[in-house]
């Protein structure tokens, strides 16, 4: 039996691009969304929220003079076309996914509203909420912790290529282990880079615990959910 109910999975934009330089790689696109497929299966109710790296960095655009608040724009309309091609493969793998974006282009996709999202969840569709949270100066992260937090998910799920927090950085100290869990406190005073601060302190705040956990690793969503050790689990 699954251990959750309903989760908040934050795919950062950078894993869509496979081994590719930027964009979008279609076989790893694929492989995620029939990991989601594996989750939904089970009866749980699943949103995403996905970030923009693949497209465009707005930190670095940023960096090299322009304006941050358009850079951060720049950085939503990015997540919006990584939501866009996240639903069209759910379509074609037989999922039923809504795009919900917190600014408005109703052209393309539908506003974010919190009671609709609530009912699509209910009714087994997968939402992706696109645009992060709106406004700029804000991450991807910081919208994974608001939204999970919104819809009342027992869990944010942080998919990355690391599989979970480590004592120090992996690829640079090989003495270096992998926690299995680790409480708010314990990841603050080690200075532990879970999720960006204003995200972290918003999980902290609402009780809501994070799962760092590997993407690339076959099959390791569907354990993260059945309550396996999978990844680092952050909690209170």
């Amino acid at each position: 039996m699954p251990a959750l109910k309903r989760i908040l999975l934050k795919l950062s934009g950078e894993a869509l691009m496979g081994d590719d330089a930027f964009g979008i790689n279609r076989a790893t696109i694929v492989r995620m969304v029939q990991e989601i497929r594996e989750v939904t299966e089970l009866g749980i109710e699943v949103a995403v929220v996905i970030g923009g790296g693949n497209i465009f960095r707005g930190v670095a655009g940023g960096s090299v003079g322009m304006d941050r608040a358009t850079a951060d724009y720049m950085g939503m309309l990015a997540t919006v076309m990584n939501s866009l091609a996240l639903a069209d493969t759910m379509r074609q793998e037989g999922i039923t996914a809504r795009v919900m974006s917190a600014i408005g282009i109703e052209q393309v996709v539908e506003p974010y509203v919190r009671p609709k999202a609530l009912q699509y969840l209910e009714e087994g569709k997968v939402v992706v909420f696109a645009a992060g949270t709106g406004n700029p100066f804000f991450t991807t992260d910081t919208a994974a912790a608001l939204r999970g937090a919104e819809i009342g998910a027992e869990i944010v799920l942080k998919a990355t290529k690391v599989d979970g927090v480590y004592t120090a950085d992996p690829k640079k100290d090989p003495t270096a282990t992998r926690y299995s869990r680790i409480t708010f406190d314990e990841a603050i005073t080690r200075n532990l880079q879970v999720l960006d601060a204003t995200a972290f302190a918003l999980c902290r705040d609402q009780k809501l615990p994070i799962r760092v956990f590997s993407i690339l690793k076959p099959g390791s969503l569907k354990r993260v959910v059945m309550g396996e050790d999978e990844g680092t689990l952050v909690h209170v």
